[in-house]
């Protein structure tokens, strides 16, 4: 069998290292080596789950680990988070429970949203992090309200607002990045561009020469920033948010990274990818990329990958093992939180 393809080290000194990440450079790396791992194991556990049947869909977000675990760790607890699709990651690295995760990928009775919500929507309101919505962008001028209401209300938090290269055609990014400059918005916007919108390439979206390019339209600053790489990702998360926290104008960054799975469990990329796409997103793998480095510096060895790849599994496996022995929603709870108690109405009638 041939050998696949080489992976595109990262080239950091520690000392650049240290400039990217901070002091404790070397333990926040080796944090989200195990939390980009445990997002690797938990997808891959998903899938095959989907496929026999013990849930009925999942999203997953292999080659978007950096840019997630990166908000996670980079983000203060004052901050929020409005997710786009395949975020996650970012809350239970926030401090969200897996097994609360799971408990809503299997839509029981101890699902927050009670089974409502389709899976992969978790909503996480001890991390801030917002439910998020499958309609494409609409989460981009939420993300902007709550910027605003953060800065009307003296809150030190910034809300963060993710979206994919597909949401750059929508209506919202326009309206959102326009009402965030005009108003001034604590708001960074956060595109992971995984260059696919479903079926539909990142070329098809835009004629233009980056996503990051478009902020310049609003009176914006944009970055375009290597989302497989931890390191330039979350140099670039903190130095935005620090800024705008400071008072500074909204900031758009984008995130290239690669989609190494299907969109979803209901699609199949080889229909509508080029047969070299797996090789290429495989060489940038950014689990593969932190994981060499790492190795290579003599700050990972073989035993702690495999403990650290144990771990992982026992923790998802046991998330999994809660989810799957829960009951499903009782029938009588299908309208609570939807209508109104009638003690509670005026007259109550």
């Amino acid at each position: 069998m041939s050998p696949g393809p080489a992976l595109v080290p990262l080239a950091y000194s520690a000392d650049e290292a240290r400039r990217c990440v901070g002091d404790d450079w070397e333990s926040t790396a080796l944090s989200a080596y195990r939390w980009m791992v445990l997002g690797r194991t938990l997808d891959a556990r998903m899938q095959a789950l989907q496929r026999q049947g013990r849930v009925g869909f999942y999203g997953a977000a292999t080659g978007h680990e950096a840019v997630n675990v990166a908000a996670g760790l980079a983000t203060a607890r004052d901050d929020w988070i409005v997710p786009g699709l395949r975020e996650q990651l970012t809350a239970l690295v926030r401090g969200h429970s897996l097994v609360t995760y799971a408990h809503h990928l299997f839509a029981d009775d101890r699902d927050p949203a009670r089974g409502r919500n389709m899976p992969c929507h978790p909503t996480a309101r001890e991390v801030h992090y917002v439910s998020m919505s499958s309609v494409i962008g609409t989460q981009v001028t939420h993300a902007v309200g709550l910027g605003l209401a953060l800065r009307a209300r003296r809150d030190p938090g910034v809300a963060v607002a993710f979206f994919g290269d597909g949401a750059t055609s929508s209506n919202d990014f326009h309206a959102g990045l326009n009402l965030a400059a005009v108003q001034g918005a604590r708001v960074v916007f956060a595109c992971a561009n995984n260059q696919w919108a479903i079926s539909v390439p990142v070329e098809r979206q835009t004629a233009a020469a980056s996503l990051a390019a478009k902020a310049a339209a609003y009176g914006l600053g944009g970055r375009r920033v290597d989302g497989t790489d931890f390191f330039a990702t979350f140099a670039a998360l903190r130095e935005a948010l620090g800024a705008v926290r400071a008072g500074g104008p909204p900031e758009l960054l984008e995130f290239v990274v690669y989609r190494m799975t299907p969109h979803s469990s209901s699609d199949d990329p080889k229909r509508y990818q080029p047969a070299d796409w797996s090789d290429r997103a495989a060489a940038h793998d950014p689990v593969g990329r932190l994981e060499s480095w790492l190795a290579a510096g003599g700050w990972l060895t073989d035993a702690a990958r495999a403990a650290i790849q144990s771990e992982a599994e026992r923790e998802v496996r046991a998330a999994i093992a809660a989810a799957e022995s829960a009951p499903p929603p009782a029938a009588s709870s299908l309208t609570e939180d939807v209508y109104a108690a009638a003690a509670s109405r005026p007259g109550g009638r």
